[in-house]
């Protein structure tokens, strides 16, 4: 029962809370700095008999009782509203007013909350051409623009159901010179932009269709220039690899050719032949020897072995016996 008790005093007491914040944050009037006001309070009748008391955030400004006067004169209407001269930010707060009668009752009280704010700077306004979207995007910039109210014109008509800072208008109802301005406003002023006349190229006057068929085109055309550029690429690759391979053919030809150059006797390239001697002869190189004595020791040892010769018997010269 307790924790109910407490629970349920907890609440009341956040809901005060919430309750005085958001008196406090309720404005009745409004100013800007330096500008002069004078506080909407009217007694008719007022007379130098009746007590004029005023209140800054239960700070006493002005009270005129029995001759007695705290602040000036003339800070007082013939009505007895407070003049307030060059506002500043410490002007805000709860301003309050008793009127009393001679005889000290209560003739007429008045309460008010002052907030002060700055003037609204002139709104910047841009716009950017959407191709996806086919319709043109205007942004309306303000520095500070918390707490503001925006509004659009197209051709000096106001848009209702336009309060945002941005707005997208169809290219559909841009056709012909449309001018745009936005406004900014905030509870002390209110300021315009400068006419803007959108001009997006003449692609995005076509229909989605055919928006559609030259983007398919165009992306058609870049396939296809792809394509030609993998297939030429390809192309020369396949002739450089040709003349690699004839170039790696010549090499092999030209070092057979100095391989042979070489083998030549120096002392045979170096000899002159001199006038009226006959061209020298060329000698067989030491290979072309040892072949054909081996050729010839191989037709030695292969040859069958021939029967030596029998020697024939002396014969004594007859006449010599006859003698």
């Amino acid at each position: 029962m307790a924790y109910f008790t407490a629970a349920l005093g907890a609440a009341i007491l956040l809901g005060f809370i919430k309750l005085s914040v958001a008196n406090e944050a309720t404005c009745d009037l409004y100013a800007v700095p330096g500008q002069t006001l004078t506080l909407p309070f009217v007694f008719e009748g007022l007379t130098n008999l009746h007590i004029v008391k005023w209140t800054h955030n239960k700070k006493t400004v002005f009270n005129k009782q029995r001759g007695v006067i705290v602040g000036k004169p003339e800070d007082i209407s013939s009505k007895g509203s407070l003049v307030l001269k060059k506002i500043q930010l410490s002007s805000e707060g709860i301003y309050q007013v008793d009127v009393l009668h001679p005889n000290h009752t209560s003739a007429k009280t008045w309460t008010g909350r002052l907030c002060v704010m700055d003037k609204v700077s002139k709104p910047q306004l841009s716009y950017v051409c959407d191709f996806r979207s086919m319709a043109v995007n205007l942004n309306c910039y303000v520095a500070k623009s918390k707490g503001l109210v925006f509004s659009w014109t197209r051709d000096e008509e106001t848009l209702k159901n336009e309060t945002k800072e941005t707005l997208s208008i169809s290219l559909m109802h841009l056709k012909g010179e449309r001018s745009f301005t936005c406004s900014a406003a905030n509870k002390v002023s209110k300021v315009s932009s400068d006419k803007v006349r959108p001009t997006c190229p003449t692609l995005l006057s076509f229909t989605p269709k055919t928006v559609l068929a030259v983007l398919a085109g165009g992306a058609g055309l870049i396939l296809f220039l792809l394509v030609i550029i993998i297939v030429l690429s390809c192309l020369l690759r396949r002739s450089k690899n040709q003349m690699s391979s004839t170039d790696v053919s010549e090499l092999r030809t030209l070092s057979l050719k100095k391989r042979e150059s070489d083998s030549v006797s120096p002392k045979y390239e170096t000899m002159q032949p001199t006038e009226g001697s006959p061209p020298p002869k060329p000698q067989p190189s030491p290979r072309a020897c040892y072949q054909d004595v081996s050729h010839f020791e191989f037709q030695t040892e292969n040859r069958p072995p021939q029967p030596s010769p029998v020697p024939k018997p002396r014969t004594r010269n007859l006449q010599g016996a006859n003698i």
